[in-house]
């Protein structure tokens, strides 16, 4: 099919493509609207060891996955409850919560969704001050210039992390968009081997059209015309 084709098609269809992108999109943007907001709060943990030591600073690296297996845990999560009073199961905190490490930069990160923003804070914060408490303690134990010390980078901050309406309304349009393109598609595919216009048989055949027999109406309105015309 040539450019003029799709041209063609598109001049003939175009309000169907616009009119599923606008329900899509529609939908889309009153089915956010619909969710409950959830608000993701993130804080980073430092992991620094007492003193510059290469075999010290690797051998962070490797407990930094153990810390992570430490602190994301029921135990932890019963400790944050407790604290905060939540009415919630550590499962359920748990199923919240995502914590992960960064060895590149000696950094826990704990991520935490919450349908308020603040809470989602006091439990980033709180889960971050257990680690270092632990950390602490642990440190009061051994040497000093063998101490792996967690402090906090930053204070917690939440955003909105869902709905994302305006992602979710520009997905729902090109959704509908789509949509609209595989139903012309169909249509086009089925009357393709209907011969509706000159142009038709010109890209059928590959042949020029030397006349048009014209339709009943039009030869009836032509003789109406003449009729009239020797009156």
């Amino acid at each position: 099919m040539s450019v003029n084709d799709y041209v063609r098609i598109l001049r003939r269809w175009w309000w169907i493509m616009a009119l599923l992108a606008l329900l899509t999109s529609a939908s889309a943007y009153v089915f956010s609207a619909l969710q409950t907001p959830i608000y993701k709060s993130t804080v980073f943990v430092g992991v620094q060891p007492s003193r510059p030591d290469f075999g010290l600073s690797q051998s962070t690296q490797a407990l930094l996955r153990f810390y992570v297996s430490v602190i994301n845990t029921e135990t932890y999560a019963r400790k944050v409850i407790d604290v905060l009073q939540l009415d919630m199961t550590p499962g359920e905190l748990l199923g919240d919560v995502t914590i992960a490490s960064d060895n590149s930069r000696f950094v826990i990160q704990i991520d935490v969704e919450n349908p308020n923003g603040d809470v989602a804070n006091d439990i980033a914060r709180t889960w971050a001050l257990e680690f270092k408490a632990w950390r602490d303690a642990e440190n009061a134990q051994i040497a000093r210039e063998d101490q792996v010390e967690a402090f906090i980078l930053d204070n917690p901050r939440y955003s909105l992390f869902r709905p994302q309406k305006n992602i979710n309304t520009l997905a729902g349009g090109i959704l509908g968009l789509l949509i609209g393109g595989l139903i012309i598609f169909l249509v086009e595919y089925r009357d393709a081997s209907v011969i509706r216009f000159a142009e038709d048989v010109e890209r059928g055949l590959g042949l020029p059209v030397l006349g048009v027999i014209p339709t009943a109406e039009a030869a009836m309105g032509g003789r109406g015309r003449t009729a009239r015309g020797r009156k």
